[in-house]
């Protein structure tokens, strides 16, 4: 993990370890550094990834540098957010999103989580 953020860095050899055998919602941002769009919802994954600390597991996958892994999830335009509970994807946002909207998801998630507790 960056010292300086709260979410993970992932890769092909870190994602099933960090998402899909972790404990808790995960929301994962699928991005690339030529990316416009991607650029201008980082810091906006970064405030989120504070927020919910403890609480979600939130993580970045640079889909150049990790083609296998954003392949398996059909990722084919970025950036694309997948969330996953149990190790499943659960809900998918394709592009820009507001913090409310990510919230709100992100909200109902760990709701859900408490009801299967």
């Amino acid at each position: 993990m960056e010292h300086d953020t709260k979410y993970l860095t992932l890769t092909d050899e870190t994602f099933k370890n960090q998402v899909l055998e972790g404990n808790g919602p995960v929301l994962v941002d699928f991005w690339a550094a030529w990316c416009g769009p991607c650029r201008a919802i980082t810091p906006l994954i970064k405030e989120i990834a504070i927020e919910f600390e403890g609480r979600v597991i939130v993580g970045k996958l640079d889909v150049d540098s990790n083609p296998v892994t954003a392949s398996a999830y059909q990722v084919s335009s970025i950036p694309t957010l997948l969330f996953f509970k149990n190790g499943q994807v659960v809900d998918r946002i394709v592009g820009v999103v507001s913090k409310k909207d990510l919230n709100d998801k992100l909200n109902a998630l760990l709701q859900l989580e408490k009801v299967n507790l």
